[in-house]
């Protein structure tokens, strides 16, 4: 239990606070979890994470909330395997089949053949309409549910960097993407997979960068919770490190 020193200190404590994600929790999960275990006033965050994914997330804690913007703008870089052959209604392997197929040539192929001639379609600005239906992982849920969303809006959003590695014998390709605020991996995926006309779903992903923040600066969630109170000031970037000659 914290004495009034140690309440008084994280009072004062103004920073952010970068998480290693584990999959199958829900990001709000992670802002509720920290704030009590720390007696936090303010936690916010820095752009969700879906439930499935792993990866870089980062929390503002108290003043550190003045500075969302700054945070929720910056790029993002993922790195991630999708399921080729397979398309869903979420976009991912969670979600309910709607189609796909597998190329009698095999994917090495069929990846030769196609994927040099779509990938520029994927690279630059690009415009991603979100399925209305998505993968959630309530608190206390065994497994991930199918919630409704509604109609999305097309968005416009930018790729810089977009490669693909080799797929396997069972159509996982793993992949790696850079790109703006607001761009939707998994949709990303399913565009892609609709060009190469075999159809894909998004099978894991991880966060690995948000603006100069990266994944290996992160304390794994896990870990985290295991922190007694008067070593989690130490994990806590103040804001003046933060924002330093190359910005966020």
């Amino acid at each position: 239990m914290a004495n009034l020193t140690q309440l008084r200190m994280l009072e004062n404590l103004d920073g952010f606070l970068l998480v290693d994600k584990p999959a199958g929790i829900a990001f709000s999960s992670v802002v509720k979890a920290v704030k009590r275990k720390f007696n936090l006033v303010k936690v916010g965050h820095g752009g969700s994470l879906d439930a499935m994914a792993t990866g870089l997330f980062v929390l503002l804690i108290n003043d550190a909330n003045k500075f969302v913007g700054d945070i929720m703008g910056a790029d993002r870089a993922y790195e991630g395997v999708m399921r080729l052959g397979l398309s869903t209604s979420t976009h991912d392997v969670n979600g309910e089949r709607k189609g796909g197929s597998v190329p009698e040539e095999g994917w090495s192929r069929l990846l030769a053949d196609r994927a040099a001639a779509v990938l520029p379609e994927f690279k630059g600005d690009v415009f991603q309409t979100e399925s209305r239906w998505c993968s959630v992982r309530r608190e206390g849920s065994a497994g991930y549910e199918i919630a409704d969303t509604g109609e999305h809006k097309p968005f416009l959003a930018h790729v810089y960097r977009f490669d693909l590695g080799e797929a396997d014998g069972d159509g996982r390709l793993p992949f790696s993407v850079t790109g703006t605020k607001g761009l939707i991996v998994r949709t990303l995926v399913n565009d892609f997979g609709e060009a190469l006309g075999c159809g894909a779903a998004l099978e894991g992903l991880r966060r690995v960068r948000v603006g100069r923040f990266r994944v290996e600066d992160a304390i794994p969630f896990d870990r985290l919770l295991e922190l007694d109170m008067k070593d989690f000031p130490s994990c806590v970037t103040p804001i003046g490190c933060a924002f330093v000659a190359d910005g966020v």
